[in-house]
């Protein structure tokens, strides 16, 4: 592999420069894999490119930052033969929003190698496309009700940029992630940094859950100022919503975590809490939600349990 490895400046090749912008652009970086659940992130990243103008700035060498083995392409066979593949892609596009402004977004799987070469050339774009601001999108399992709103985490190199966000947890140590990665080697290298996090019913992380996306798109817009919205996926995320209901129909355990998560939900956010709010002494811990989640899930996969829910 040492072989292999390749300076920065070589893992991606420029296509063109981005549109001129008062400032400089935001660069959007989002990517899907491990800090991905609901497939969020990923889903948020197709929506922007389906739905906005946008064009080809940077490709990255996905040979060198994949590993094909553990996220195998996929390939089309038809009859006799294959007729297709469809090999992963690490870009950068110049993305318009509905109001004409140009922003950057680096979308794909997250790489797999050269962690350091590949953030060192994300930063050596933000030089060269004068990047005012980067923002990450992730996703990550939270105890919490899909009969809720989709939580939000920010964080950041600049606190006036998350001014009045409640953080969410303590001091911890989590795995390492390209995002994570990004967002504290820019904010070193002097460009104000920030994170957007979807926190995603931990027991959907496996499907794709377009509210996750939703929640990520309409709060990159409320933190960068830039005109577009989620609104393109309400009907996917209204399937997903009515399936997931079909599924957990019935499944008297689920039922009750489900109840236990409403409660504690609505005791720590009584903005959005309904008319009759439960008494403290009502709300299980979160050992105990866990416990009971648990218990859930190893029923799923209990052939002789209730069918596990299929991807919406």
């Amino acid at each position: 592999m040492e072989d292999a490895l390749r300076s920065p400046d070589e893992l991606y090749t420029v296509h063109g420069e981005p549109t001129p912008t008062p400032g400089g652009p935001v660069l959007v970086h989002a990517f899907a894999g491990f800090v991905d659940a609901g497939s969020g992130v990923r889903l948020a990243a197709e929506h922007v490119l389906a739905e906005y103008r946008h064009r080809l700035l940077v490709t990255f060498d996905a040979d060198a930052c994949i590993d094909y083995r553990a996220r195998r392409p996929r390939m089309s066979f038809r009859m006799d033969h294959f007729a297709a593949v469809e090999m992963p892609q690490i870009a950068v596009h110049e993305v318009l929003d509905s109001a004409g402004q140009p922003f950057l977004l680096l979308s794909g799987p997250e790489p797999d190698y050269q962690w350091q070469a590949f953030t060192q050339a994300v930063q050596d774009l933000t030089t060269r496309f004068h990047v005012r601001l980067a923002v990450g999108l992730s996703a990550i399992p939270w105890p919490a009700p899909h009969t809720r709103p989709i939580g939000l985490a920010l964080h950041g190199s600049d606190r006036e940029l998350i001014r009045g966000a409640l953080p969410v947890v303590g001091d911890i140590e989590v795995p390492g992630h390209v995002g994570a990665l990004l967002e504290y080697q820019l904010a070193q290298g002097g460009l104000t940094s920030m994170g957007v996090t979807a926190q995603v019913p931990h027991y959907l992380v496996q499907f794709d859950y377009p509210r996750a996306a939703q929640a990520l798109i309409d709060g990159l817009a409320r933190m960068t100022g830039l005109a577009f919205t989620s609104a393109g996926l309400h009907d996917a995320a209204a399937r997903a919503d009515g399936e997931v209901a079909e599924q957990l129909a019935g499944n008297e355990e689920f039922t009750s975590v489900l109840a236990a998560l409403e409660q504690q939900y609505d005791q720590l956010m009584p903005a959005q809490a309904p008319a009759e709010t439960v008494p403290a002494a009502a709300v299980p811990s979160a050992d105990e939600i866990a416990a009971q989640v648990e218990a859930f899930l190893h029923g799923l996969s209990d052939p002789d349990a209730s069918k596990e829910p299929e991807s919406p």
